[in-house]
Protein backbone atom coordinates (compact mmCIF):
# COMPACT_ATOMS: atom_id res chain seq x y z
CA UNK A 1 0.00 0.00 0.00
CA UNK A 2 2.85 2.37 0.83
CA UNK A 3 4.44 1.56 -2.56
CA UNK A 4 1.17 2.47 -4.35
CA UNK A 5 1.03 5.89 -2.66
CA UNK A 6 4.64 6.59 -3.65
CA UNK A 7 3.90 5.54 -7.25
CA UNK A 8 0.77 7.77 -7.31
CA UNK A 9 2.79 10.72 -5.97
CA UNK A 10 5.49 10.16 -8.60
CA UNK A 11 2.80 10.16 -11.32
CA UNK A 12 1.38 13.43 -9.97
CA UNK A 13 4.85 15.00 -9.85
CA UNK A 14 5.48 13.91 -13.45
CA UNK A 15 2.11 15.39 -14.53
CA UNK A 16 2.90 18.66 -12.74
CA UNK A 17 6.33 18.85 -14.39
CA UNK A 18 4.82 18.29 -17.84
CA UNK A 19 2.21 21.00 -17.14
CA UNK A 20 4.97 23.34 -16.00
CA UNK A 21 6.87 22.68 -19.24
CA UNK A 22 3.71 23.40 -21.28
CA UNK A 23 3.12 26.62 -19.34
CA UNK A 24 6.71 27.70 -19.90
CA UNK A 25 6.33 27.12 -23.67
CA UNK A 26 3.08 29.07 -23.71
CA UNK A 27 4.69 31.95 -21.78
CA UNK A 28 7.62 32.06 -24.21
CA UNK A 29 5.27 32.18 -27.21
CA UNK A 30 3.22 34.95 -25.56
CA UNK A 31 6.38 36.94 -24.80
CA UNK A 32 7.51 36.63 -28.42
CA UNK A 33 4.06 37.72 -29.61
CA UNK A 34 4.02 40.70 -27.24
CA UNK A 35 7.44 41.78 -28.48
CA UNK A 36 6.13 41.69 -32.05
CA UNK A 37 3.12 43.78 -31.04
CA UNK A 38 5.38 46.34 -29.33
CA UNK A 39 7.43 46.68 -32.51
CA UNK A 40 4.21 47.01 -34.51
CA UNK A 41 2.95 49.75 -32.15
CA UNK A 42 6.20 51.67 -32.52
CA UNK A 43 5.89 51.35 -36.30
CA UNK A 44 2.35 52.75 -36.20
CA UNK A 45 3.46 55.60 -33.92
CA UNK A 46 6.29 56.44 -36.33
CA UNK A 47 3.81 57.09 -39.13
CA UNK A 48 1.20 58.95 -37.04
CA UNK A 49 0.68 62.55 -35.98
CA UNK A 50 -1.05 64.11 -33.00
CA UNK A 51 -3.56 66.82 -33.90
CA UNK A 52 -4.51 69.17 -31.07
CA UNK A 53 -7.11 71.94 -30.77
CA UNK A 54 -9.60 70.02 -32.94
CA UNK A 55 -13.13 71.41 -33.01
CA UNK A 56 -15.44 69.28 -30.85
CA UNK A 57 -17.96 68.90 -33.69
CA UNK A 58 -15.41 67.66 -36.23
CA UNK A 59 -15.88 64.24 -37.78
CA UNK A 60 -13.09 61.84 -38.78
CA UNK A 61 -14.05 62.33 -42.45
CA UNK A 62 -13.52 66.10 -42.17
CA UNK A 63 -10.10 65.64 -40.54
CA UNK A 64 -9.19 63.10 -43.21
CA UNK A 65 -10.14 65.52 -45.98
CA UNK A 66 -8.04 68.26 -44.27
CA UNK A 67 -4.95 65.99 -44.21
CA UNK A 68 -5.61 64.35 -47.61
CA UNK A 69 -3.02 66.58 -49.31
CA UNK A 70 -0.26 64.98 -47.20
CA UNK A 71 -0.74 61.48 -48.61
CA UNK A 72 -2.76 58.31 -48.09
CA UNK A 73 -4.31 57.96 -44.63
CA UNK A 74 -4.93 54.63 -42.92
CA UNK A 75 -6.96 55.84 -39.96
CA UNK A 76 -8.22 58.92 -38.13
CA UNK A 77 -8.93 58.54 -34.41
CA UNK A 78 -10.77 61.19 -32.42
CA UNK A 79 -10.45 60.53 -28.71
CA UNK A 80 -13.60 60.69 -26.58
CA UNK A 81 -14.10 61.21 -22.87
CA UNK A 82 -14.89 57.76 -21.45
CA UNK A 83 -17.59 59.05 -19.09
CA UNK A 84 -19.48 61.62 -21.14
CA UNK A 85 -18.67 60.34 -24.65
CA UNK A 86 -17.82 63.88 -25.77
CA UNK A 87 -14.73 64.54 -27.93
CA UNK A 88 -11.62 65.61 -26.02
CA UNK A 89 -10.46 68.06 -28.68
CA UNK A 90 -7.60 66.12 -30.19
CA UNK A 91 -7.08 63.35 -32.71
CA UNK A 92 -4.48 61.03 -34.21
CA UNK A 93 -3.95 60.62 -37.93
CA UNK A 94 -2.14 57.47 -39.10
CA UNK A 95 -0.54 57.56 -42.53
CA UNK A 96 0.47 54.63 -44.72
CA UNK A 97 4.15 55.68 -44.81
CA UNK A 98 6.39 57.26 -42.14
CA UNK A 99 7.70 59.78 -44.70
CA UNK A 100 4.22 61.36 -44.93
CA UNK A 101 4.47 62.59 -41.32
CA UNK A 102 6.80 65.39 -42.47
CA UNK A 103 4.14 66.52 -44.96
CA UNK A 104 1.54 66.62 -42.19
CA UNK A 105 3.77 68.73 -39.92
CA UNK A 106 3.50 71.49 -42.53
CA UNK A 107 -0.17 71.80 -41.53
CA UNK A 108 0.78 72.92 -38.00
CA UNK A 109 -1.08 76.17 -37.19
CA UNK A 110 -3.39 75.63 -40.19
CA UNK A 111 -7.00 76.73 -39.69
CA UNK A 112 -9.62 73.98 -39.43
CA UNK A 113 -13.20 74.93 -38.58
CA UNK A 114 -12.03 78.30 -37.23
CA UNK A 115 -9.29 76.85 -34.98
CA UNK A 116 -5.51 76.68 -35.37
CA UNK A 117 -4.50 73.02 -35.32
CA UNK A 118 -1.44 71.86 -33.39
CA UNK A 119 0.22 69.08 -35.41
CA UNK A 120 3.15 67.18 -33.88
CA UNK A 121 4.61 63.71 -34.45
CA UNK A 122 2.97 61.09 -32.25
CA UNK A 123 5.24 60.03 -29.42
CA UNK A 124 5.55 56.43 -28.27
CA UNK A 125 4.68 55.78 -24.65
CA UNK A 126 7.46 53.85 -22.99
CA UNK A 127 6.34 51.26 -20.44
CA UNK A 128 7.49 52.05 -16.93
CA UNK A 129 7.89 55.77 -17.63
CA UNK A 130 4.69 56.88 -15.94
CA UNK A 131 4.38 60.00 -13.84
CA UNK A 132 2.89 58.14 -10.95
CA UNK A 133 0.26 59.35 -8.56
CA UNK A 134 2.08 58.85 -5.28
CA UNK A 135 2.68 61.41 -2.61
CA UNK A 136 5.22 63.68 -4.20
CA UNK A 137 7.08 66.59 -2.70
CA UNK A 138 4.32 69.12 -3.25
CA UNK A 139 1.29 66.83 -3.53
CA UNK A 140 -1.39 68.07 -1.16
CA UNK A 141 0.55 71.09 0.01
CA UNK A 142 2.50 71.50 3.23
CA UNK A 143 1.46 69.74 6.40
CA UNK A 144 -1.26 67.59 4.91
CA UNK A 145 0.16 64.11 5.48
CA UNK A 146 -0.15 61.82 8.47
CA UNK A 147 1.52 62.84 11.69
CA UNK A 148 1.35 66.55 10.99
CA UNK A 149 -1.99 67.27 12.67
CA UNK A 150 -1.66 70.03 15.25
CA UNK A 151 -5.20 70.18 16.59
CA UNK A 152 -8.06 72.52 15.94
CA UNK A 153 -9.74 70.82 12.96
CA UNK A 154 -12.03 67.85 13.59
CA UNK A 155 -15.23 69.42 14.91
CA UNK A 156 -16.87 67.84 17.90
CA UNK A 157 -13.92 65.75 18.98
CA UNK A 158 -12.03 68.19 21.13
CA UNK A 159 -8.71 69.84 20.66
CA UNK A 160 -5.66 67.65 20.13
CA UNK A 161 -7.40 64.60 18.68
CA UNK A 162 -5.11 62.91 16.12
CA UNK A 163 -6.99 60.20 14.21
CA UNK A 164 -3.86 58.46 12.96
Amino acid sequence: MFQEEIAAMKRRVAEMESEAAKLKEMQQSLDAEAEGLQENKEDIDARSVFVGNVDYGASPEEIQSHFQTCGSINRVTILLDKFSGQPKGYAYVEFSEPSLVANALVLNESVFRGRNLKVTPKRTNLPGMTRGRGRGAFRGGRGRGRGTYRGGGFRGRGRGYAPY
